[in-house]
């Protein structure tokens, strides 16, 4: 042993070994290190390109002169609510008159544009009641010089996001068009959208059908129902029964059965709420096997511009994943309601106030409008001069009860997040 010790300590055996395991060591954390690196680009990375997979289902469409987003700069997106009934069935199909084939075509019932501010982490949405009438761009053979809005989606959405440049200055960068089975599978993708009513609810016309109060989930055919509802009827007895739809007006009343006779006004106040709501939602999405859902399912039935790009929205959802929905300032154009002798019941917009709203919300962003929309006196003029620093006095409704119906008086508020009427659903957390 003293002879073997003796010669390991001359020939350096020893040493020579410690430092054959410590190479060793060394090489075998280095060789997981890099196969921790190799595997973390290959999950991202395969993340990456299965996102991009998934993302390439949605259908797109080119829209004409769209105006590229600038880096870091404030931009538009239009969103337009097509009431296309392609992808229903059942109940749905049935209840929004599919099935009769009494509807067809397509008409942007909803018309928002939505302002989204990167820098600032403030997104703004305005929108735009669907018989306003604008300075039509085409086809005045068939609908003369001055028309409702939603005219102008029968061909697609490039006309009308040319028609809101045109009569208001608002520039698209973007443009999303949602069907009524988009809003369906929304809804359902993110395991539906918490919605608190104050009172039993009901429109014999959506379908919608709420019977209790308080904060609960909406989902499926109620989801659209509910976004689609302008005949909308709220119990102040929380009724246990509901009426048909051949119910009169006094047999309603005497049921407890109020309605909300603000019509387009109603329903855009209760698309913001449910949208809130869906916001609230799609920020507890970190489930890849949830988001993978909820992304096959939103292709069905939503449509984007050929602009949008993969690297842009997850830039977006980066940005306001901790966005407060509350904290969404939702406008409605403030307009004026007028019988015309020809539209009929049709809406003009009510200057100065819709300019200061305008300007509050888009800024020096606003173009000089090329065909401003007309007045009551069917006359296009320029819409008046405005500060950038104005600050808006958007125009919301009050409501007082009848039996036959609602008397609906404009009123001005500073803060338009509180624009819905009391009676009206707002997003809630369970």
């Amino acid at each position: 042993m003293a002879l073997g010790q003796a010669v390991d300590q001359k020939g350096g055996a020893r040493p020579r070994l410690k430092k054959v395991r410590a190479h060793r060591v060394r090489r075998r954390i280095i060789v997981g290190l890099v196969l921790v690196l190799v595997l973390i680009v290959v999950v991202i990375g395969g993340g990456y390109f299965y996102a991009n997979y998934k993302f390439g289902k949605f259908h797109k469409v080119q829209v004409a002169n769209e105006v590229p987003v600038a880096a870091g700069q404030p931009f538009n997106i239009l969103l337009i609510g097509s009431d296309s009934r392609k992808g229903l069935s059942g109940l749905a199909y049935a209840q929004t008159g599919a099935a009769s084939g009494s509807v067809g075509g397509q008409r942007s019932d909803v018309v928002k544009i939505i302002h989204v501010d990167p820098v600032a982490g403030t997104i703004s949405m305005v929108s735009i009641p669907r018989d306003t009438v604008v300075t039509l761009l085409a086809n005045q053979s068939l609908y003369g010089q001055y028309n409702r809005i939603n005219v102008n989606f029968g061909g697609g959405p490039s006309l009308l996001a040319q028609t809101i440049t045109a009569n208001f200055g608002i520039p698209i960068h973007q443009t999303v068009v949602m069907s009524f089975a988009g809003v369906i599978n929304a809804a359902d993708a993110i395991g539906g959208v918490y919605v608190d009513f104050p009172y039993p609810s009901w429109d014999p016309y959506s379908g919608l059908r709420i019977l209790h109060p308080g904060c609960q989930l909406v989902q499926g055919f109620q989801a659209l129902a509910l976004t689609r509802s302008r005949h909308f009827y709220y119990n102040v007895d929380h009724a246990k029964v509901f009426p048909t739809v051949n119910s009169s007006a006094s047999a309603l009343y005497d049921a407890g059965w109020y309605y909300d006779g603000s019509s387009d006004f109603g329903r855009i106040a209760r698309q913001d709420a449910f949208l809130r709501g869906m916001v609230d939602q799609a920020k507890k999405l970190y489930n890849p096997f949830r988001l993978d859902a909820f992304i096959t399912k939103l292709t069905q039935g939503v449509t984007l511009d050929s602009t949008f790009s993969l690297n842009e929205l997850i830039g977006l959802a980066e940005r306001f994943h901790g966005l407060n929905a509350n904290s969404i300032l939702t406008y409605t154009l403030p307009t004026t309601a007028v019988n015309n002798s020809s539209l009929g019941d049709v809406l003009y917009v009510d200057q100065p106030y819709a300019q200061q709203q305008l300007v509050s919300i888009f800024g020096r962003e606003l173009e000089k409008p090329a065909d401003p929309p007309p007045n009551t006196a069917n006359q296009s003029v320029p819409p008046p001069y405005v500060p950038v620093t104005t600050s808006t006095t958007p125009v919301t409704t009050s409501h007082t009860k009848h039996k036959s119906s609602t008397t609906v008086s404009t009123t001005t508020t500073t803060n338009p997040t509180l624009a819905a009427p009391s009676f009206d659903p707002t997003a809630c957390t369970p």
